[in-house]
């Protein structure tokens, strides 16, 4: 009888490795089918799924609490399964050098709980090699165990998109790889049971990694001409949000537009590509170029903002500004990564110490993380400018009224950064607004 037949008359167990926003839906996907242990060294994360919640809002508390995984920090419940997925986040460190420590950690962990005759999927995003030359050694070493003798591996990249409603996992084409035949077969087969809109088979664990990493790669390039078109044009006195309306009329133009880019994947995959490209003695040149504009546009909208201060004649130092939004993008609560934190920086750097509001965001992950408290949109009054960072549906709703209810009411013009171009431009005409956006 195969793994993958066994899985399914629920005879053996699937576990998932990282219970965040990559590995939660995976697991509450499969445990709709097959035998599904979910496991986390973060025993707080896990308490919250025990108790019916979703942290993450990925799926929601209702679907949490009625899924049929078992929730557990005990990494011996691991040896009750033969099928493991690692799901773990893979992130930069401040040099921009990959951090490899998690998906080190998750083998290692997995390694000592490790069985014959298991088949072994990262999905976490690295550079060609990883999963090979450094993820197969962990494991034998801990578990004693020979790969292609007494266990398999595979990679399968994930492309979660937090907040995003529509491209799911079962409405994506998943990739997978294996080290071999058999197991690509196996692995295939495995996805194939919640990847409805089927699998595209790699052919080999380095093509898919390789997959993975250029993806957000290509996104981030096309991000960071947006971004740069975006400083040219405001030079000249053009409003791109209408340029790329009507360049968007040719049949072959790309609908990208400028913005931030944080989070985990698109900011974080190209310096894994490029780290390795490094090790091989090339240096890259259009890939990390993208990088640069993309890790400045913080700094250069707090820049603009305060060019806007002071064109109002408003005193700069101890300007009152409120930002609203702070997670990585909209409709998710993660603050991990985020690029409004340069915002932020760059706006204390010039004596301002602005105020935050963000009905959806983490509140305790982003006072642990950056020190930050915030704030009622009720407490928003009396502000010399507003700046809407991110287009959450609790911003994309306000009014006009509400938002000039934010504002101090002496004021002849009011600063407002629109930097998602969420509202009407024509609302906000001059001179009684100085309306700015991306």
């Amino acid at each position: 009888m195969s793994l993958y037949q066994d899985l399914k008359d629920k005879k053996e167990t699937l576990s998932v490795i990282g219970l965040g926003y990559v590995g939660m839906p995976i697991a509450v996907a499969f445990a709709r089918e097959v035998s599904v242990i979910g496991f986390d060294v973060n025993e707080a994360k896990v308490a919250l799924y025990k108790e019916g919640k979703d942290p993450t809002k990925e799926v929601g508390d209702d679907v949490i609490a009625q899924t049929s995984v078992h929730f557990t920090s005990d990494a011996k419940e691991l040896e009750k399964a033969r099928f493991h997925i690692v799901a773990v986040p893979t992130p930069v460190a401040s040099d921009h050098t990959p951090d490899l420590a998690p998906v080190e950690s998750a083998s290692r962990i997995l390694g000592a709980h490790l069985t014959k005759g298991s088949v072994v999927v990262y999905e976490s995003t690295v550079y060609p090699g990883v999963t090979e030359e450094i993820c197969v050694p962990i494991l034998e070493k801990e578990s004693g165990l020979t790969c292609g003798v007494d266990f398999k591996v595979g990679y399968s990249p994930e492309r979660i998109n937090p907040g995003d409603k529509v491209h799911r996992l079962e409405t994506i084409v998943k990739i997978v790889s294996g080290m071999d035949e058999e197991t690509l077969d196996t692995v295939a087969k495995v996805y194939e049971i919640v990847a409805k809109a089927g699998v595209h088979r790699a052919e080999s664990i380095r093509v898919a990694e390789a997959a993975k990493v250029i993806e957000n790669s290509q996104r981030d390039i096309n991000i960071a001409f947006m971004n740069e078109l975006s400083m040219i044009f405001h030079r000249m006195g053009i409003d791109t949000k209408h340029v790329l309306e009507a360049a968007g009329t040719k049949w072959n133009f790309l609908p990208f537009s400028p913005g931030l880019v944080g989070g985990h994947c698109i900011g974080v995959d190209p310096y894994y590509l490029t780290y390795k490209a490094e090790e091989l003695g090339y240096h890259s040149q259009i890939i990390l170029s993208g990088r640069r504009i993309n890790d400045d546009m913080g700094g250069y909208v707090a820049r603009e903002l305060v060019k806007n201060l002071i064109a109002q004649d408003v005193p700069v130092k101890h300007a009152r500004v409120a930002i609203l939004g702070f997670t990585f993008k909209e409709n998710c609560p993660d603050t991990r990564n985020t690029r409004v934190i340069d915002i932020w920086n760059e706006l204390k750097d010039y004596g301002i110490l602005p105020i935050v509001c963000d009905p959806e965001a983490d509140a305790q992950e982003a006072k642990a993380l950056y020190g930050i408290d915030f704030v009622e949109a009720s407490g928003i009054r009396d502000m010399d400018a507003v700046l809407v960072a991110v287009s959450h549906d609790a911003f994309r709703a306000l009014g006009k009224e509400e938002i000039e209810a934010f504002y101090d009411k002496e004021l002849r013009t009011k600063v407002f950064f629109d930097l998602k171009g969420m509202y009407h431009r024509e609302d906000f005409a001059s001179p009684a607004w100085a309306y700015w956006r991306m």
